[in-house]
């Protein structure tokens, strides 16, 4: 977990996780009394079992991962006779939290941007079952041998990142009562005194409904002018935004430290659309608070009137302190929450983020294998996922496989392409795991 600033937040881990093998096809012919001419009857191999990241609505942190690092599915099982497939072997689903992003450990490329409930994403897909012997029979091979090895399968470092664990933030200037207010929709016990900056890093707090459902918000630092240019606590306020369903603007109506509340507001907008233009797009509440400071009442249906000159339809009135438009405000929180126009822009975000983030992270185009030599044990290397797939596939024990695999190979161009790099009768030649000798 990071530590600091962002000890309630960002919450990350590294994983390992592999995929299972794809069982070995298997080759029989059939020995039956009645079948007297037999026939080849060797059956496919089982899938592996894939990894799964799944977003689980009970999570909230990382944390589970401190403890457990590695994660292995099953392997398929092998082919049978008389067409028998193997099993498949046994998925894994992890579980994490939603607004989880998931890197490429090694290359640190975004994967996947997982905020939806029970969204899920493939880290890494199970091998394909190897051919039984059965699958090669043709009109000109009615008994063939060969058979097809389960196909590996895949194993990756991936590096979750959970961006923000809130669905509502509150956001206002410093003093403005927002650490009053989380602490009385929700358990949290936030630092609550009568000077700015009490808040230096994110509290949150559970808001637990009587449906039995949840949410989280957060008590963020207190903007000041110039926060999306990085002043005041800057950019360390306003990344956590990024996640969250519903944006909360306290404003102080006491008039004791900020005697306009209307231009309060204005300047938190604009400082919310500097630092990203779509966080205007999510559904908000403005909140007038300290109401029970107030010496003239009237003040507050002023306020209302001069917000909805600038598209605020309604302000709601609290006093955190006394209890007063609480509840209320609570169950439109809920409602703004769980709402289809929250949970979509959110969506909509995340996958934006996703593929701009994949855009730039964009390879050129790699070719099919690449040649090159290893002086150490004085072999060629041939590298490329395909080519390296087919080699472990091929059962070298098998002629008719290796025959297979000679004419694959020519096809694909790699003798060739071993030639003209200067590759020699008998040289050896290496593919993935496997030592070949190479012959034109």
């Amino acid at each position: 977990m990071a530590t600091g600033a962002h000890s309630a937040f960002v919450d990350s881990a590294v994983i390992e996780v592999s995929s299972g093998r794809g069982g070995d096809g298997a080759s029989h012919f059939r020995r039956e009394k009645y079948h007297p001419r037999g026939g080849p009857d060797g059956g496919e191999g089982g899938s592996g079992g894939s990894v799964y990241l799944v977003v689980d609505a009970n999570l909230r942190t990382l944390v589970d991962f401190r403890y457990r690092r590695k994660f292995t599915a099953a392997d398929g099982q092998a082919g049978d006779t008389n067409d028998r497939t193997g099993a498949s072997g046994e998925d894994v689903h992890i579980g994490v939290p939603a607004g989880t992003l998931v890197y490429d450990a090694d290359s640190d490329r975004l994967l996947a941007d997982l905020s939806a409930a029970e969204q899920s994403y493939l880290a890494c897909r199970g091998g394909r079952g190897g051919h039984g012997n059965a699958h090669y029979v043709s009109a000109t091979k009615q008994a063939p041998e060969m058979r097809e090895l389960g196909e590996p399968g895949e194993a990756k470092r991936l590096r979750l990142e959970l961006k923000l664990l809130a669905e509502a933030a509150l956001v206002g200037y410093p003093n403005a009562g927002k650490s009053t207010l989380i602490s009385r929709l929700s358990a949290a016990k936030p630092k609550i005194a009568d000077y700015p900056f009490t808040t230096l890093t994110p509290h949150l707090g559970v808001v637990s409904l009587d449906s039995g459902a949840s949410f989280v918000v957060a008590d963020l630092p207190g903007l000041i002018e110039g926060a999306a240019e990085g002043r005041g606590l800057g950019h360390e306020f306003l990344r956590h935004l990024e996640r969250a369903r519903v944006i909360v603007h306290l404003l102080d109506l006491s008039g004791f430290e900020r005697p306009d509340p209307v231009a309060d507001y204005l300047a938190l907008r604009a400082e919310l659309a500097a630092y990203d233009p779509r966080l205007a797009d999510l559904p908000e509440l403005v909140v007038g608070t300290k109401t029970d400071l107030l010496d003239d009442p009237d003040l507050v249906p002023i306020v209302a009137e001069e917000l909805a000159k600038h598209g605020v339809q309604r302000l709601w009135p609290i006093s955190a302190v006394a209890g007063q438009g609480v509840e209320e405000l609570r169950a439109e929180l809920a409602r703004l929450v769980f709402s289809s126009e929250a949970q979509s822009v959110v969506a909509q975000q995340a996958q934006e983020d996703l593929a701009a983030e994949q855009d730039e992270g964009d390879a050129p185009d790699e070719p099919a294998f690449t040649i090159d030599t290893d002086p150490d044990e004085e072999v060629w290397v041939v590298r490329g996922r395909a080519v390296e797939r087919i080699v472990a596939m091929t059962d070298l024990d098998n002629d008719e496989s290796v025959m297979h695999l000679h004419r694959t190979l020519v096809r694909m161009g790699v003798l060739r392409a071993l030639r003209e790099a200067g590759c020699a009768d008998e040289d050896i030649v290496r593919i993935g795991d496997v030592h070949l000798d190479f012959v034109e």
